[in-house]
């Protein structure tokens, strides 16, 4: 395991224990580590000592729970690890320049809201339980399935699979399928919010002939660049890698989204939703170029 791999095993410590009293000393000893080597090593890299990340990803996590939950906000604030209600709205004031009464007011999405992130050089992107991108160029691909609407608030996902698995002919079972989540206004960065509703379609891929049933949509996924990422784990935890994707590698990758839908791919790799081992490649489209 090289340096990067176990910054990156350092974050996944770091994310599984949000809600728990771990120090910088902890998640050296999580990757075995001495504290001094990796403190100056993830400083180096990071751009902030490990102390300071923690409490910057339980900002970002307290705001993600703002808009996610029902929670009070001095609860939040404790369960992270806050000393005090005024300790907390002090730091998030400094953080999102508003208080946390006047962000869950204001019901921005943390995932794709205006936020700071952890500050990573460009070209040392670390890995979180190996979430470094592979940048693929795809090409079109048609899948079979199921349309529908969802909202953060009220995902249908895991219902629309469960309808959807019971009814892909035999001939398909062994081929690839899509999560995809369409592109689309309402999921403008400027006014998403856990009510906001967007279409999102579940299918298996098909070839460009195949008859499709009347109950069942035709949908073209767009080729073109895509960066890849690959999660590893439950599916219940999968949330946790598109808080590393939106929070900590988009910001500061020097990449722009392209306009065309981002989608999971199941493959024979992912050996069920509760298996840990599991592992679910997530495409985020891309322009070809960076910014700038």
């Amino acid at each position: 395991m090289n340096d990067h791999q176990i910054i990156g095993q350092a974050i996944v410590f770091i994310e599984n224990h949000l809600y728990e009293t771990i120090t910088a000393r902890d998640a050296a000893e999580a990757v075995s580590y001495s504290y001094y080597h990796f403190h100056r090593y993830f400083s180096a890299v990071m751009g902030e000592t490990i102390g300071s990340y923690i409490r910057s990803r339980r900002l970002t996590q307290a705001a993600w729970d703002l808009t996610h939950s029902d929670k009070k906000i001095i609860d939040i604030g404790l369960s992270l690890y806050f000393e005090s209600a005024e300790s907390f709205t002090r730091a998030f004031k400094d953080r999102y320049s508003m208080t946390p009464s006047e962000y869950r007011k204001h019901g921005i999405d943390v995932l794709i809201g205006n936020r700071q992130s952890a500050r990573l050089p460009d070209e040392t992107i670390v890995t979180h339980a190996g979430l470094t991108p592979e940048f693929v160029s795809m090409p079109a691909i048609n899948i079979m399935g199921f349309r529908f609407n969802t909202t953060v608030s009220g995902n249908e996902s895991i219902a629309m699979w469960e309808q959807f698995n019971r009814q892909i002919p035999a001939s398909l079972l062994s081929n690839r399928r899509f999560g995809v989540y369409e592109a689309g206004e309402t999921c403008s960065s400027d006014g998403f919010h856990i009510d906001s509703k967007t279409s999102a379609f579940v299918g298996v891929e098909i070839p460009d002939t195949y008859p499709v049933p009347d109950h069942m949509k035709k949908k073209k996924l767009c080729g073109g660049t895509y960066a890849k990422f690959t999660h590893k784990g439950t599916v219940d935890t999968l949330l946790r890698t598109y808080h590393y994707i939106w929070g900590v590698w988009f910001p500061k990758s020097g990449f722009e989204l392209a306009a065309r839908d981002d989608f999971e791919c199941y493959t024979e790799r992912f050996t069920g939703p509760e298996d840990e081992n599991a592992e679910i490649d997530i495409y985020f489209p891309v322009h070809d170029r960076k910014r700038g």
